[in-house]
């Protein structure tokens, strides 16, 4: 079983922003844990793969509000850097999902 890259930081451009408050950044990264850890128990069915992502995004949109309390909100950077860190985890793992199909339950 392969394990996730170790010198990948998660979400790296989100922690380096002062925008996002640190504490809901690992509340997304909690999330996209969740996948990288079905992924290195060596799971390849991409239904289950994908009911996994499902499930995380629509854990993300559920941090909206919470953002929103700490004046944040999951904008264009975000957006953009939870894409291509779920690209980047697709990617390593060799899983042929494509990214739009991966996060398609998001609502930000």
């Amino acid at each position: 079983m392969k394990t996730f890259d170790p010198n990948y930081k998660l979400l790296d451009e989100m922690y380096q922003d002062g925008y996002y408050p640190d504490f809901l950044v690992d509340k997304v990264k909690d999330e996209l844990q969740k996948v990288i850890g079905l992924l290195e128990s060596g799971e390849t069915d991409t239904e289950v793969i994908q009911a996994t992502l499902d499930e995380a995004v629509c854990g993300i949109n559920d941090l909206q509000e919470e953002f929103d309390e700490n004046d944040s909100e999951i904008e264009t950077v975000a957006r953009e850097c939870i894409a291509s860190t779920v690209a980047y985890i697709l990617e390593w793992f060799g899983i042929p999902i494509d990214t739009e199909e991966a996060i398609r339950e998001r609502d930000w």
